[in-house]
């Protein structure tokens, strides 16, 4: 059995991916949507390769059964039949495990992968970046959709409150989404994840609410409520912004938990 041990490893990490990426939503926990297609050619090429695996290790094994049992019968013609108990022990000797019986352990984080899919980033990594931005220009942003309140993603938000020479969030009530996350001092922020690529680049985007009492970390809600200036614009007084909410929703959390950067 420990011959197929390369092809098992392999077989469970691709169908750990298939699993994330084909059959389920579940890989917009660690990419973007974009690299879905990447994500099933490379499982699928991982299965194909087991199997591939698989059947040259089998080939192998009854070729190696072959020479076993035509040693053993020359070796039996000798004349005292001591040559046929040497070739024997010699071959015993060369068919000795494939590998480290350890190097097995291997299938458990690839047998996790495909059972327990790691859940989506939380506050914990919201939490590890720092909060120091440095200014990216003060500038004019285009002006925003009529009616309210207006959906806005955490990262629009942000930008617009801390950069935007226009004050386009000036009297607007706006409808921001995100996961809850708490500081030491009391203080709650409404906050989502951006990427770029993948999970390994993710960055924050928060904001303060007030208004309302703070749900429990890791709770996903919807706040509804107006833009609360603070400091100067493109000024580290001015992160995170903050939002006087007027009124609170739990929503369940969305198939895609980042926004784009």
């Amino acid at each position: 059995m420990r011959r197929y041990g390369p092809a098992v490893l392999l077989a469970l990490v691709g169908a750990a991916i298939l699993r994330v990426s084909l059959f389920s939503e579940l890989y917009l926990r660690y990419v973007r949507a974009g690299l879905r297609p990447y994500l099933v050619v490379s499982g699928a090429t991982l299965v194909l390769l087991a199997v591939a695996v698989a059947v040259v290790a089998r080939g192998a094994a009854g070729h190696e059964a072959e020479g076993y049992v035509g040693g053993h019968g020359d070796g039996a013609g000798g004349a005292d039949g001591h040559e046929g108990e040497e070739d024997h022990a010699g071959h015993s000797h060369n068919h000795g495990p494939a590998g480290p019986r350890v190097a097995w352990i291997l299938t458990l984080p690839a047998l996790a992968l495909l059972l327990f899919p790691p859940p989506a980033l939380g506050s914990y990594s919201a939490e590890r970046e720092a909060a120091q931005r440095a200014a990216r220009g003060v500038g004019t942003f285009p002006a925003l959709p009529s009616g309210n309140p207006v959906d806005l993603a955490l990262g629009e938000f942000g930008s617009r409150a801390v950069y935007d020479s226009g004050r386009s969030l000036k009297g607007r009530t706006v409808r921001l989404t995100g996961f809850v996350t708490h500081d030491d001092d009391g203080v709650w922020y409404v906050t989502r994840l951006l990427l770029s690529c993948c999970a390994a680049d993710a960055t924050t985007a928060k904001a303060e609410v007030r208004g309302v009492e703070a749900p429990p970390v890791d709770t996903w809600v919807t706040v509804t409520g107006t833009w609360h200036p603070e400091g100067e614009l493109g000024s580290t007084e001015a992160w995170p912004p903050v939002v006087d909410a007027t009124s609170l929703r739990r929503v369940r959390p969305p198939d895609n938990p980042y926004e784009k950067r």
